[in-house]
């Protein structure tokens, strides 16, 4: 398994990763060394490779330009490449499973000519997608550096030996994937080719090495406020929230603010809410009543699951249509950043909770995400992959 050192990349894998191992299969697992407890917590063998991406720790490192962008992952995949060569030169593995920015991965499993399965852990291609996506596609042809970056990959390609040379389909088109999200937060679901690309909903397993959180004696309601643990520099969107929520009748708020806000730029903050840099948030939501998300594809994925309305408040990347998304499918309200204010937190929050047909909604996704099989479906469709 490769993947990069993301927290919304490795998460959604851990729990196929334990699954494997309990197996019996011996799974190694490549990422860089500041994931290694994590990894080793599903059994697998850790091998390090020294990222070029930036960490949790730096958002700020990620360049807003196209080009600039898949340049990073490129030059992260060169980086991996000669430690997946070491690694595996005398180890030939059975089967590769990679992350969808696992460019290497994909190049050692056709180099080797073993099987290759994407573990996407957020939505995936569709018939078409490129040309409706042909302006996002155009940037980085055509933007400054482009075609330097699609040379660089092109020989790259060639100089590993794959099978396919075309950088935009080796990239976006995998011959085999498992996407990890519900099929409801897919977008244009209708054309997505389930011949190669099967959906098993979120895979979450047991977390209890991440600890418990327990509901207070007292609280008739419990909402969890979290951007996730990236874009987490937001001291005036966290007071905002505390204003919103902290005097809500019957409320009790679980604020989560990372580590870039300091304590003291929250303010006076009441009883009603507690505040912590982290919390073991599948546990809170197994237990909340509503939840305030940057729509990352995991948070998404686990509000729906557990049935819990959501006011999304995106910050970068994949979660703007997430957010999009789950407003179309009546689960959800979207508050940008700058309209966050108090007011519109709290009648967002109001709103949702005093409809019925949120709640029956909700329902309705939930038993969906439930039956398409998780982790147990996800391990199976691996495992059959070996067996071709």
């Amino acid at each position: 398994m490769v993947s990069i050192p993301a927290h919304g990349h490795v998460n959604p894998s851990l729990a196929v990763i334990t699954e494997l191992v309990a197996r019996g299969h011996r799974v190694s697992y490549v990422n860089d060394p500041s994931f290694r407890e994590t990894v080793e917590s599903t059994g697998a063998t850790f091998v390090p490779y020294p990222t070029k991406l930036p960490l949790a720790d730096d958002p700020n490192g990620w360049m807003g330009d196209p080009v600039a962008i898949q340049e990073l992952f490129l030059d992260d995949a060169l980086s991996m490449w000669p430690v997946l060569l070491e690694a595996f030169a005398d180890d030939r593995p059975d089967l590769v499973l990679c992350d969808i920015a696992g460019f290497a991965a994909r190049a050692l499993g056709e180099r080797l000519g073993v099987p290759v399965v994407q573990l996407s852990p957020t939505f995936v291609g569709w018939e078409g997608f490129e040309q409706d996506l042909a302006e996002a596609f155009d940037a980085i042809r055509t933007g400054p550096g482009g075609a330097e970056h699609y040379r660089r990959f092109a020989d790259w390609l060639a100089e590993a030996g794959t099978v396919q040379r075309d950088v935009d389909a080796f990239k976006n088109r995998p011959e085999r994937a498992i996407a990890l999200v519900p099929r409801a937060l897919q977008p244009n679901a209708d054309r997505v080719d389930e011949q190669r690309i099967s959906f098993v909903g979120p895979c979450f397993g047991d977390r209890a090495h991440q600890g418990r959180w327990q509901r207070p004696a007292g609280a008739e309601k419990v909402l969890l406020v979290s951007l996730g643990s990236a874009f987490t520099h937001h001291p005036a969107f966290y007071r905002a929230c505390v204003q919103a929520f902290g005097d809500l009748p019957g409320w009790h708020t679980v604020l989560q603010i990372g580590q870039h806000t300091g304590l003291a730029e929250l303010g006076e903050v009441p009883d009603t809410v507690e505040v912590h840099r982290w919390v073991p948030q599948l546990s809170v939501l197994a237990q909340a009543d509503a939840f305030v998300t940057h729509a990352g594809m995991g948070g998404s994925s686990e509000g729906l699951f557990h049935a819990v309305p959501m006011i999304a408040v995106p910050q970068a990347t994949d979660q703007f249509a997430n957010a999009d998304a789950l407003v179309g499918l009546g689960v959800a309200r979207r508050l940008d950043t700058e309209r966050a204010t108090a007011p519109a937190l709290r009648a967002a929050l109001l709103e949702l909770v005093g409809d019925p047909a949120v709640a029956e909604r909700l329902r309705e996704l939930s038993a969906a995400g439930r039956a398409e099989g998780g982790t147990v479906r996800a391990a199976d469709l691996i495992e059959a992959e070996l067996v071709r």
